[in-house]
């Protein structure tokens, strides 16, 4: 399938205006210029309620944003969705991505909890995941405050943070602690390193280039040892069974494309429920681009009802 006729304008526009990548900048601009470029792609999104709190972790305090649709009425409690937002482990934050989390609040009918982990270089591996199980793990502790119900609880994210989802899907399951009934996983990093065939045709040109994932991943990683751990690589857990339906989601013009590919059907072989869903026209980074490309908002509809679904099943 060709490019999308939208994502060409989008990336005809950022090559003309000369737009630095991520690899050419400090880590510091890096996450100020992401900043600015989501902000100008998203979609004006409103909703009942949002709240922004710290817990204490592990490692220190974490900033969550809770998302609300709507006014419960007396006893009754809507599920939740963990999220993650992506940015290669360096950049994004809360704001970043508060348009996505916004629609699948609303569109979903749930309560998203997006959470503000530790980035790297200052905070190497595995402190994103100590962060995100940690707040997971908050987030059913103390669900009845946030209304929510404890049965109904999913993760999800993009990129990273769809890595940082599968991750903590999976230590979910191992601890046997709390029970996760969906992963919504937006073109997961899964593999230990990125040499998928989509990694090489797309490592020039379409937004998320080959120079900037392999910044990302030595800011992040502390060592070659990490990239077989599976709280960084999910693809390298020697058992993916018993884990969560799952809805994956790539984009035929990604870089990633293939290793959520390979992910999506390694737990369909170990026998898990799961929809793989291939963007084809669409690049790295659509989901949160609602305000520029017309599938970013199909993308948050499927996404919002197979999350409707899963709620409705747990």
């Amino acid at each position: 399938m060709p490019l999308d006729s939208q994502a060409r304008k989008l990336l005809d526009a950022v090559k003309a205006a000369g737009v630095p990548e991520m690899w050419e900048l400090t880590p510091d601009v890096a996450r100020t210029e992401y900043l600015k470029r989501t902000a100008r792609a998203k979609l004006e999104v409103a909703i009942w309620r949002v709240e922004d709190l710290k817990i204490e972790g592990p490692l220190g305090a974490i900033g969550i944003r809770v998302y609300t649709p709507r006014a419960m009425s007396m006893g009754e409690l809507l599920p939740v969705l963990v999220w993650y937002h992506g940015g290669g482990f360096v950049i994004g934050d809360l704001d970043s991505h508060d348009s996505a989390c916004r629609a699948l609040s609303n569109q979903a009918d749930c309560i998203v909890v997006a959470v503000d982990y530790r980035l790297a270089p200052e905070h190497k591996f595995p402190a994103a995941v100590i962060d995100c199980e940690f707040a997971l793990t908050w987030v059913a502790k103390h669900i009845a405050e946030l209304g929510g119900d404890k049965a109904k609880i999913a993760v999800g994210g993009d990129s990273a943070g769809g890595n940082l989802a599968a991750a903590v899907a999976l230590l979910a399951r191992d601890k046997g602690k709390l029970k996760v009934c969906f992963q919504l996983l937006i073109y997961p990093c899964v593999a230990p390193e990125p040499e998928t065939r989509s990694h090489h045709e797309f490592a020039e040109g379409y937004l998320l280039t080959r120079k900037t994932i392999t910044w990302f991943y030595k800011q992040y990683l502390r060592s070659s040892k990490d990239v077989r751990d599976p709280r960084y690589a999910p693809l390298e857990a020697d058992d993916l069974s018993s884990l969560p339906p799952a809805l994956v989601i790539v984009a035929g013009y990604d870089p990633l494309r293939d290793e959520g590919i390979d992910y999506a059907r390694a737990l369909i072989e170990a026998g898990n429920q799961v929809r793989l869903s291939n963007y084809e026209g669409m690049i790295h980074g659509f989901y949160l681009m609602g305000g520029v490309l017309d599938r970013a908002k199909d993308a948050i509809d499927e996404s919002a009802m197979h999350l409707k679904l899963s709620f409705e099943k747990a």
